[in-house]
């Protein structure tokens, strides 16, 4: 590595509530680029396929936000916004724009109820863009309902026994008698579908979708075992058989965003990937980071959970072996020797000093670039003093 002009990447995740992963990236480059003026320095906004993902896939590819008047999980107007790439080739969508708890948190929370209608609704505009591959990130969500309603608002028929339509929402699959995809929008077959999923919840059962996140979406006792057994019945009626039905019900990630993974494998062949991977592809993660020295990386708050398939981890994993990773974090929960052991060269805290959430998320941006200025400064130190050493031996 040139100590005077090292190549260097900034690939932050959002600082949640404090910094999204654009404004920190452009943040640590900013610092950096106080200790090297002369280095080729790049923003690289990244993101696990969670909240912030549409904002990180946006920056990189240069194009503003779009909007779309959809539904919201109780099925009332609201407004969405998606993303599509520079080439017109591939959109994002962050479906808890159209079903996410935030937008239904002023009426009295309807597990039973809340759908993911206005989910297809985004779809099918973005279908009319001619898009090539659907980016779906599925976090958030106020519904549990299997996906029913995307594929509703593309086309598909979800009847019960009389032939009539279930009623929306997880409440309604326990009479679904029959699905008939026959109508569905053909181009919805055609695309790409890549489903961001960051957890490895089973679809039904004690870590199932209802089983533990429905209370977080006002699902008491009763509620979860409704919309558990009705998301079994849907695994039951799109299954080709009652083993294959068990299979899709323990499928690790099928429990995500209320089971919507389900009824979109299964009816338009969506691809279900780690988010952090799937982001890693749009933004070109490695080509990125091919020639990098120093990689500045971070989060709100660095644990050991951001070593199992977040940003950091996944930062880690492309970056070439010689690189020196860098994490600037508003908390780190890790000691020196578990950073080492888990390939990251340092771990730094932009807190100069006591301070609360709320003090450090107002200087966010300005402590980020300040704390990527002294890590910058310590690699020179470090640089410096090994060619002193090897000097005099």
């Amino acid at each position: 590595m040139s100590m005077e002009a090292p190549t260097i990447v900034c690939a932050p995740d959002s600082f949640k509530g404090s910094a999204s992963a654009p404004a920190a990236a452009a943040a640590l480059a900013r610092g950096a680029r106080q200790v090297f003026p002369d280095s080729q320095i790049t923003d690289l906004p990244f993101a696990d396929g969670g909240e912030g993902t549409l904002d990180a896939l946006l920056a990189v590819w240069g194009t503003p936000a779009r909007s779309v008047d959809v539904v919201d999980a109780l099925g009332r107007p609201t407004t969405a916004l998606f993303g599509i790439s520079a080439d017109g080739k591939t959109a994002v969508i962050e479906a808890a724009q159209a079903n996410g708890l935030p937008q239904v948190s002023d009426v009295a929370l309807a597990p039973e109820r809340a759908d993911t209608y206005g989910v297809g609704l985004i779809a099918r505009h973005v279908l009319d863009q001619g898009v090539e591959e659907i980016l779906l990130c599925i976090g958030g969500s106020a519904s549990t309902d299997g996906g029913v309603g995307i594929a509703m608002a593309l086309g598909a028929a979800f009847t019960d026994s009389s032939g009539a339509p279930i009623a929306p929402g997880g409440g309604g699959l326990s009479a679904l008698a029959a699905v008939d995809a026959s109508a569905l929008d053909p181009r919805a077959l055609q695309v790409r579908w890549r489903i961001a999923v960051d957890v490895d919840n089973p679809l039904t059962g004690p870590r199932g979708a209802a089983a533990v996140f429905g209370p977080q979406k006002g699902a008491d006792a009763a509620s979860v075992a409704v919309l558990d057994s009705g998301l079994a019945h849907l695994a039951e009626v799109l299954a080709g058989s009652p083993a294959e039905a068990k299979s899709l019900s323990a499928t690790p990630g099928f429990g995500a965003a209320g089971g919507i993974p389900l009824a979109l494998t299964s009816l338009v062949g969506a691809e279900v990937v780690p988010g952090s991977t799937m982001v890693a592809e749009a933004v070109g993660l490695t080509e990125a980071l091919a020639a990098a020295d120093i990689v500045l990386t971070g989060e709100g708050s660095f644990d050991s959970q951001s070593l199992g398939g977040k940003v950091v981890a996944a930062v880690r994993d492309y970056a070439p072996a010689s690189a020196r990773i860098i994490v600037v974090a508003g908390r780190v929960a890790l000691s020196p020797a578990e950073c080492r052991a888990a390939g990251i060269t340092a771990a730094l805290s932009i807190a100069q000093g006591p301070a609360d959430l709320a003090e450090l998320s107002g200087r966010a941006e300005e402590l980020i670039e300040a704390t990527a200025a002294h890590a910058c400064a310590l690699v020179v130190a470090g640089t410096r003093a090994g060619v002193a050493g090897a000097q005099q031996n």
